[in-house]
């Protein structure tokens, strides 16, 4: 629903607008081995930010985010459906790197920096009602926690408590993490029942 406010519908023009700027995006297109294809969902009306890496490669073939196992098991986390995870108006999906960075020797290669450089300030700007952020990894968590201190995502997640109830940080959902869940049954029993309750007081 379009707010009636001018002003509001004014920063609503500004986030389309940036948001093309960002679709039509070439600044790494020389170093990216698919091209670029800038993946990211927002408006200026989402209460919860999903803040990943980068797109995978069967993201970048789909511009779904998120349309994979990692996915399924992040909504499962959230305890959210489909209809409401891609709900712009609820959920906003923003990763650290827009485009399919590559791989690397393990696994995909860090989100491209330029991204964080040139377009994240300006974007967050503009979302001014996000009150959740789910920071997904080390690079997520770098930029939207600040100066947390803490050596690695482990000891970051650890101390999930810190950074309520603005955010939640968490480790990637990918298949390729349950050996550290496995490890860390903790993050189960302890995180994930107050992330449910968040999320769905949000988006009541």
């Amino acid at each position: 629903m379009q707010s009636n406010n001018p002003e509001a519908q004014q920063e609503t023009r500004k986030l389309d607008n940036l948001l093309s700027e960002i679709k039509g995006c070439h600044i790494c297109e020389k170093d990216l081995p698919l091209g670029p294809n800038p993946v990211l969902r927002v408006s200026s009306e989402a209460k919860i930010l999903v803040a990943g890496q980068a797109p995978g490669t069967r993201v970048h073939e789909t511009s779904i985010p998120f349309n994979d196992p990692s996915g399924d098991r992040l909504r499962e986390w959230m305890g959210i459906d489909k209809s409401d995870f891609y709900d712009t108006r609820k959920v906003a999906i923003v990763p650290m790197g827009f485009c399919y960075p590559g791989k690397g020797r393990s696994g995909d290669l860090p989100p491209r920096k330029e991204c964080k450089s040139h377009w994240h300030d300006r974007l967050f700007k503009l979302m001014p009602n996000i009150q959740l952020v789910l920071a997904i990894g080390q690079y997520a968590q770098n930029y939207h926690l600040k100066s947390h201190g803490y050596k690695n995502l482990t000891d970051t997640v650890k101390h999930w408590q810190e950074f309520l109830p603005r955010a939640i940080p968490l480790p990637h959902p990918s298949p390729r993490n349950n050996l550290w869940l496995a490890k860390n049954s903790w993050f189960e029993a302890e995180v994930l029942p107050t992330l449910k309750a968040r999320v769905k007081a949000l988006l009541k």
